[in-house]
């Protein structure tokens, strides 16, 4: 029996097109929380980019998965906190400024945008409807504060030659334009078994849905782990099952498939 459902938020509850959950969604999260389940978010985001397009289902919501895991509340109960070291912080940092590729450093509640280029407000303002201020806060004030995650704008190839002298961080990408690079001790699979042992609930209970290669880990834990119809290369093999995309009903026809609703 599922108690608990986990959601990544881009191209799972919030469709790429519309950067709204759709009705479908919106009414079967309504009839699982009436049903006696939990419902959780994993997301590669910071809490300063939970947008208003989670307004709709926010009541629901029983605790967040941040950050990729680095950061894990239940019911406004901090349960997980995992920060970059202040070495890893550095080196990340100084390769932005030997490439000369934007970053964004983020901590338990603020941010900040290292080497701003136009790229950050394409893929986030414009493309995921995220409204990132690039003069939110300077770079020396952030980095006062323990940095939960850095997303980076470097491709895959980039990733494969950097992230091996990073020792002590892992990489989750959900977009060919950048990675989000967190503590090797974070990611949403982990903050998934971090809410499952707080509630004193089985893995085995537990239902998760995403389709970034970012939630290949939380897809793997779970009880019963799907994939969107529109994942990303990859991540369907990782999935216990593949509903439809997020703009064909896919998270209230995996819900019906499993009997949840």
């Amino acid at each position: 029996m599922i108690k608990a459902l986990f959601f990544d938020i881009d191209g799972t509850l919030v469709s790429f097109e519309t950067h709204l959950i759709p009705d479908s969604t919106v009414e079967a999260l309504k009839i699982a929380k009436e049903n006696g389940v939990k419902i959780f978010i994993s997301t590669g985001r910071p809490k300063a980019f939970l947008t208003s397009n989670l307004d709709v289902i926010r009541p629901l919501i029983d605790g967040y998965i941040t950050n990729n895991g680095a950061l894990v509340d239940v019911g406004g109960v901090p349960v997980v906190k995992h920060h970059i070291s202040k070495s890893d912080v550095n080196k990340l940092l100084d390769d932005a400024r030997k490439y000369d590729y934007p970053t964004i450093l983020m901590s338990t509640d603020d941010f900040s945008v290292f080497n701003h280029k136009p790229v950050v407000e394409k893929v986030f303002n414009v493309g995921l409807h995220i409204p990132v201020d690039v003069n939110r806060i300077p770079i020396d004030e952030i980095l006062e504060q323990d940095i939960m995650q850095i997303t980076s704008f470097f491709d895959v190839a980039h990733e494969k030659i950097l992230m091996p002298t990073v020792e002590t961080c892992v990489a989750g990408r959900w977009s060919p334009e950048f990675v989000d690079i967190t503590s090797i001790h974070a990611d949403k699979g982990k903050g998934l078994e971090a809410v499952a042992n707080y509630l004193g609930i089985q893995i085995a209970d537990t239902m998760s849905f995403g389709d970034g290669g970012n939630d290949i880990p939380i897809i793997q834990k779970a009880g019963i782990g799907v994939a969107m119809g529109n994942s990303m290369p990859g991540v369907q093999h990782h999935a216990d099952y593949v509903t439809t995309s997020v703009d064909d009903d896919g998270i209230a026809n995996a819900l019906r498939h499993f009997n949840v609703i």
